[in-house]
C-alpha cells in the first residue's frame, strides 16, 4: 500500500469502532469532535509533510524490512544520520503545528522493542522479535499510526506491581491460553491514543520474579474489544465548543490530546505478544524507549519553541516595543535556551550506536541530558513569552465581546467598538491581529496547548528525577575519580 495523505488518514478513523468517553458520556462522532479535531488535524500533517515534494526527503525513509519507501514514522533507525533526521523531522512538525503531533511514542516504542525481543529471544529462545517484525511490517505497509502505551497508573508507589492492593494499577496477564492471553489494567496520560491505528503495551519499570504477570508488552488495535479511552481535560478546552471563538481558541486548527487507556479483559494473540513474564527485559523496554522519547524532546519541543518565540516577537512588533533592548535580549535569551535543546537532541543522535539487532540507539547520557534540560528551559522560554506579551495576554474581554454590537456608550458606541478601540495595536496592525496574537499566545503557554509544551516538557518521557537518576548511572563517576588521580598522581 502507498503512504497515505492526511485525508485517507482522517477517514481511516471512521473506519475503527474505538471507544471514546468524554464528560461522563460515549462520543459517537469522535472524529469531528470540535476538541478532538485539532488533536487529529496534528497527526494528519505528518501524513501530509510525507507527500509534500518540498520534506518528502526528510519524512520518508527506505525501509529495512521490505527496501519500500515508508514514513519515517515507521520506521527503525538504521544510522546516526536515521537518529538526526528524525530530530529535524520533529522540529519541523512543531514549526508547523505548534503542537504535540502525537506520533513520536510510536516510533520511539517501535525501536525499543524491536531490539529488546532480539535480546529476549536470544536469552529465552522464545519468538518475539519475529513477531515484532512482522507487526512492524503490517505498520509500514498500510501507513498506520501505533500509539506507543507505557505509564501505569502505579497506585501505591511504594509498593510493586504484585504488592498493589489493586493488580490493575499496572497492565497485567489475568489469563495465559494457549492461543494468546488475556490482560487488563490501565495506560494514564497516554497521548495520541485515540487518534492511532493500533497501540503498542510496554512495562513502565524494571520489575522482579513476583512481577512476571505484570511483565508484557504486547500489540492490539485501537477498536479491541474490551479496550476503551476515557479522554483527559485541558485547560480551557472548551472554548473550542464555543460558537464563533476561533480566536479564543488561540490555535484553533491544532492541538494535543491525551487519554485515560482502560483494557478491560482484553485478548492478545500469540503473534502480536512480545514479553510475557520474561521479568527481567522488563527494564530494558523501559530504559531504551525512555531514551528515545527523551532525544525526541529535543526536536519537537523546539519547534514549539520557534513558534512561541515567533508570537512573542509578533507580540511586541504589534505593541510597538521591538526596537526596546529589554525585549531584544528577551528574545535573544529564548533563542538561546531553545537552540540548546535543539543541539541536544542533534548530540545523543550523532553519538548514537547499533544495538544487537541492527537498528541504531542514541547515547542514553546524552538523551537525558536532553531531557533534564527540556524539563528547564521550556518554562523559562514561557516566562520570558509572557513577560514580552504583558497582562492583556490573560484579561482581554472575549471574542464576542470584541463582535457586540450591544450599545453601551452615551454617543452610541457598541461593545465591539469600545473594545477595538481601547485594545488599538500600534498603527499599521488591526486589532483583531493583536488579538490573535495574544490569545494564541495564552494557548501556548497557559491553555490548552500548554499541556503539549509547558507541562509535558517537564512529565512527558518521565520526570525530572528520572533522568536524574539516569544520569547517575550513563554518568561514569568512577572513570572520572580515576582521571583525577591519574593527573594528581594518586595510585
Amino acid at each position: 500500500m502507498a503512504l497515505m495523505t492526511a485525508n485517507e488518514y482522517i477517514e481511516s478513523l471512521r473506519k475503527l469502532n474505538t471507544r471514546v468517553y468524554m464528560f461522563g458520556e460515549k462520543i459517537d462522532n469522535w472524529v469531528d469532535h470540535p476538541m478532538i479535531r485539532p488533536s487529529i488535524n496534528c497527526v494528519a500533517m505528518t501524513y501530509a509533510l510525507a507527500q509534500d515534494p518540498q520534506y518528502a526527503e526528510l519524512m520518508t525513509v527506505k525501509s529495512s524490512l521490505t527496501g519500500h519507501t515508508v514514513n519515517r514514522f515507521t520506521h527503525l533507525h538504521q544510522s546516526t544520520e536515521d537518529l538526526i533526521n528524525k530530530v529535524k523531522m520533529q522540529r519541523l512538525l512543531g514549526q508547523k503545528t505548534a503542537s504535540c503531533f502525537q506520533r513520536c511514542v510510536g516510533m520511539d516504542a517501535f525501536n525499543a522493542v524491536y531490539s529488546s525481543t532480539y535480546e529476549i529471544d536470544e536469552k529465552h529462545g522464545t519468538h518475539y522479535h519475529e513477531n515484532f517484525k512482522k507487526f512492524l511490517t503490517f505498520v509500514q505497509d498500510n501507513d498506520l499510526t501505533v500509539d506507543g502505551a507505557m505509564t501505569d497508573p502505579k497506585g501505591d508507589r511504594s509498593k510493586s506491581p504484585s504488592q498493589q492492593a489493586d493488580p490493575d494499577m499496572y497492565v497485567h496477564v489475568v489469563e495465559r491460553r494457549a492461543d494468546g492471553i488475556v490482560v487488563c489494567g490501565a495506560k494514564c496520560h497516554q497521548t495520541g491514543s485515540i487518534n492511532s491505528h493500533w497501540h503498542i503495551f510496554m512495562p513502565t519499570i524494571a520489575m522482579g520474579e513476583a512481577d512476571k504477570d505484570w511483565a508484557v508488552s504486547f500489540a492490539c488495535p485501537t477498536d479491541a474489544e474490551g479496550m476503551y479511552m476515557i479522554y483527559g481535560r485541558q485547560s480551557c478546552d472548551t472554548r473550542k465548543l464555543e460558537e464563533g471563538a476561533d480566536i479564543d481558541v488561540g490555535n484553533a486548527k491544532f492541538g494535543g490530546q491525551e487519554a485515560l487507556v482502560v483494557l478491560d479483559h482484553v485478548f492478545i494473540p500469540n503473534e502480536y505478544i512480545f514479553l510475557n513474564g520474561e521479568y527481567e527485559f522488563a527494564g530494558m523496554i523501559v530504559e531504551r524507549f525512555a531514551g528515545y522519547h527523551r532525544q525526541s524532546y529535543g526536536g519537537c519541543k523546539v519547534g514549539v519553541g520557534d513558534v512561541v518565540i515567533g508570537a512573542a516577537a509578533l507580540a511586541a512588533e504589534y505593541n510597538g516595543v521591538e526596537k526596546a533592548s529589554a525585549v531584544k535580549d528577551k528574545l535573544i535569551e529564548m533563542t538561546h535556551l531553545n537552540e540548546t535543546l535543539y543541539c541536544c537532541g542533534i548530540a545523543c543522535s550523532s553519538q548514537g550506536a547499533p544495538t544487537k539487532a541492527g537498528n541504531y540507539q542514541i547515547d542514553l547520557l546524552l538523551a537525558n541530558v536532553c531531557k533534564q534540560n527540556v524539563t528547564r528551559f521550556p518554562y523559562e522560554i514561557v516566562r520570558l513569552a509572557e513577560d514580552i506579551a504583558g497582562g492583556l495576554m490573560v484579561t482581554m474581554p472575549s471574542q464576542k465581546d470584541f463582535n457586540s454590537d450591544t450599545v453601551v456608550g452615551r454617543n452610541g458606541e457598541t461593545i465591539g467598538e469600545i473594545c477595538n478601540k481601547f485594545f488599538a495595536a500600534r498603527e499599521g496592525v488591526s486589532t483583531e491581529d493583536r488579538q490573535r496574537i495574544l490569545r494564541f499566545l495564552e494557548n501556548m503557554c497557559l491553555g490548552a496547548a500548554a499541556v503539549g509544551y509547558r507541562t509535558e516538557s517537564l512529565h512527558g518521557a518521565g520526570s525530572p528525577q528520572a533522568q536524574r537518576i539516569m544520569i547517575a548511572r550513563q554518568g561514569n563517576i568512577q572513570g572520572k575519580k580515576q582521571f583525577a588521580k591519574d593527573i594528581a598522581g594518586i595510585v
